[in-house]
């Protein structure tokens, strides 16, 4: 019913637009107390296999959403309902801001993707502190993702991420550094390891400072050199960061597009960062660097072209403890992480898993202690 709704409605309406009249949708549900506790009883991810533990933070379920579709902080509740087990709000900004001008949302169909030159729009970090600071009817688990303002410049950047970690470290379940962005003027230049090491020196110390010590990640871009990916890895290391994020959107265009139909879609070319089904293998390639660099002692979490549950069970094996989604939710609706979880149980009661982590980098490891060996548990 959805995928009709999408091609013959919404498909003809301004994605932008779209975006803003579901975030509206998702704020009513979440200031329905009834409805909302109804929805999460049957959405949301209660088998016990699926629990995960990462950084000391219980999730319900390893997929959840990425940053970019929940800018302020007001759809959480909505959001952990409809059976995300996680949600991560932002990119939030010190100050408020507009971001670039419209239109800056396409949709790629053909290729399953969006492109997007947003610039992180958010109203600031006062105001979503406002929100999260809010009691919640239903549990959520809320990483907040953090980047700069664009006005501030470089040689400022590193307070500026700091005054954003004192407003919502404290709020957050995990914090995120967002250095990754194509969409912001000079913030990739961040991922330098002479740059971020003092960025992330400085928030990891607000982090700590919080009453029950914010878990740090940083999250990369899948553009960089596969040298520059192994010294972010061993950057994170050497600071005692948490984990890290991978991937953001990319600026790449060579990247297979499968399912584009032999021909570019209209809005493929332009300028921003492209997530969706193109991103996909990148997204695995840094995964799987990352889990060879740093094996099981950095929370890993993979987002980037996942689609659906055998997308979240290829991360799984590969060595990430959690993974993110977006962009295919604009083409599979609102009941789309809720599918995922069930499937992924459906999953583990057939080989008769009951904790998650017995899945957790099987491949990545070349462990063969499962019956059928890795191959047959890639399907």
């Amino acid at each position: 019913m959805y995928r009709f709704v999408f091609t013959q409605v919404l498909s003809r309406f301004d994605p932008e637009d779209v975006h803003h009249l579901t975030v509206r949708a998702l704020h009513l549900l979440s200031v329905t107390p009834a409805v909302k506790r109804l929805v999460h009883r049957r959405l949301a991810p209660r088998d016990p296999a699926l629990r995960v533990r990462a950084f000391g933070v219980h999730f319900p379920g390893p997929f959840g959403l990425a940053a970019g579709f929940d800018k302020d902080a007001g759809c959480v509740e909505a959001m952990s309902a409809l059976g995300f087990g996680h949600v991560e709000v932002g990119t939030i900004t010190a100050h408020a801001q507009p971001g670039n001008a419209r239109p800056r949302l396409f949709r790629v169909p053909r290729a399953r993707g969006i492109v997007n030159r947003m610039g992180f729009n958010n109203a600031g970090a006062g105001a979503a502190a406002r929100v999260l600071s809010r009691p919640r009817g239903v549990p959520a688990v809320v990483g907040v993702n953090i980047g700069k303002t664009k006005v501030v410049p470089e040689s400022e950047a590193v307070q500026d991420y700091v005054t954003s970690a004192r407003e919502l470290a404290p709020l957050a379940d995990y914090l995120v550094v967002n250095v990754s962005s194509p969409n912001t003027p000079g913030l990739r230049d961040l991922q330098a390891v002479e740059l971020l090491r003092p960025l992330l020196a400085a928030v990891k110390e607000v982090a700590d400072a919080t009453p029950r010590r914010t878990p740090l990640l940083v999250k990369i871009a899948p553009d960089l050199a596969d040298d520059d990916v192994d010294a972010i890895a061993d950057l994170a290391l050497d600071l005692g960061l948490d984990g890290i994020i991978a991937t953001n959107t990319t600026i790449r265009r060579d990247l297979d597009a499968a399912g584009r139909g032999g021909r570019p879609d209209e809005h493929w070319n332009e300028t921003g960062g492209l997530s969706g089904r193109p991103l996909k293998d990148r997204s695995l390639e840094v995964l799987r660097r990352l889990r060879a660099r740093v094996g099981d002692r950095l929370t890993l979490v993979s987002v980037g072209g996942v689609e659906d549950a055998d997308d979240v069970w290829e991360r799984l094996l590969a060595g990430a403890t959690l993974v993110q989604g977006y962009s295919a939710m604009i083409y599979e609706g609102p009941l789309w992480a809720h599918r995922i979880h069930r499937e992924l149980s459906r999953r583990l009661r057939r080989r008769g898993v009951t904790d998650l982590r017995e899945v957790i980098g099987l491949t990545a490891t070349g462990a063969d202690t499962l019956t059928g060996g890795n191959e047959g548990w890639r399907r």
